[in-house]
């Protein structure tokens, strides 16, 4: 198994240099050790999980030594057994942290947009978003808006953000399709349930090898931050407008207060969706590849309905239903999740 003490040293180290208040100013070394720190944290809790095993084991090995034939030396043998196997398992573990977890784990761009249903859409629009922004703080993951496009009443024609600092990719494949909502809007006097829809699209974001983009294939464009915003958001040009001439893609950002960080989230948007077109090419070229419909869902097939009178959400690629919908949105996406990784699983 890989030397856990350097790994051990190497946290220490990170987190006293992240406890550095000069580190605030540096927005780049404070994300990449903040990453690091992450990866390296996982690989420690593990390693203490062990140590407590072997522990348990020693303490174990000792009984069934000094015992003679006797019901506690059977059930010290019993539990010696299962915490070898549990050792196993956790040293796999470790190893595959070690040797590349960081590589294989990837951030997610996410892109949630109103479809059908006026307001209604729109109000779902934030509420997916926050129900994707709780997940992400119950699995300590970051939440980076890239672009937002507010609708009058309060929810969001379109509102596309990044999750990062972990193998998000991984639990948000399963979100892309098409989201219906049933329920009855305040401003319906007499009742009626309206239904509206609502796409989401999730895009892992590339590494840096698996994306080259050359600077004369960009038209880039700045422009005045449309919408509300402080004085610096509309009177200077600090949206940004990148056209990637050889595919026609056009993506834009306006969040943030400068042109370089609406520069940084306008490519990250680009690359990822420049990485969806290379995949979806890839795709079609291998004849009879089997794809899972459980995480291959396009952006207009629709997955999940959430009946709101009836506080039940029905994911429809699995035929299974939840009667917590409240629950749910508050960011409680584990059972829905791990019930799709299952089904993925067997298909």
């Amino acid at each position: 198994m890989g030397d856990v003490s350097n790994i051990q040293k190497e946290y220490d180290d990170v987190i006293k240099e992240l406890s550095n208040p000069e580190i605030i100013s540096d927005v780049a070394k404070l994300e990449t050790l903040s990453k690091r720190r992450a990866y390296l944290e996982k690989i420690v809790d593990k390693a203490k999980e062990l140590e407590k095993l072997k522990e348990r084991i020693e303490e174990n090995k000792h009984i069934v030594l000094s015992e003679e034939e006797s019901e506690l030396r059977t059930l010290a043998e019993q539990e010696l057994t299962q915490c070898y196997n549990e050792e196993k398992i956790l040293e796999a573990d470790i190893e595959k942290l070690i040797h590349g977890e960081e590589e294989k784990s990837g951030a997610a761009i996410i892109e949630i947009r109103a479809g059908t249903g006026g307001d209604e859409a729109a109000l779902f629009c934030s509420t997916l978003f926050q129900m994707y922004s709780k997940y992400a703080k119950k699995k300590s993951w970051g939440v980076k808006i890239l672009e937002s496009h507010p609708s009058e009443v309060g929810g969001y024609k379109e509102i596309i953000f990044e999750l990062k600092d972990g193998d998000v990719f991984s639990f948000m494949q399963y979100e892309g399709g098409v989201h219906r909502v049933q329920r009855i809007p305040e401003t319906e006097k007499v009742g009626r349930i309206h239904t509206s829809t609502v796409s989401v699209a999730v895009l892992p974001k590339p590494k840096k090898e698996e994306v080259t983009i050359r600077s004369d294939e960009l038209k880039i464009d700045y422009y005045r931050s449309p919408g509300p915003g402080g004085q610096n958001v509309n009177k200077r040009e600090t949206a940004v407008r990148i056209t990637h001439i050889p595919t026609g893609l056009v993506v834009t950002s306006h969040t943030e207060r400068n042109q370089l960080q609406n520069k940084e989230n306008a490519m990250s948007l680009l690359e990822a969706k420049i990485l969806e077109i290379q995949k979806e090419r890839q795709e079609s070229n291998i004849a009879g590849s089997r794809k899972s419909q459980i995480k291959g869902a396009k952006r207009s097939e629709k997955i999940r309905t959430y009946n709101f009178p009836q506080s039940r959400i029905t994911d429809h690629r699995i035929k299974k239903s939840w009667h917590n919908i409240e629950e749910i949105l508050e960011g409680n996406l584990d059972e829905i999740i791990d019930a799709l990784k299952q089904e993925d699983k067997l298909v």
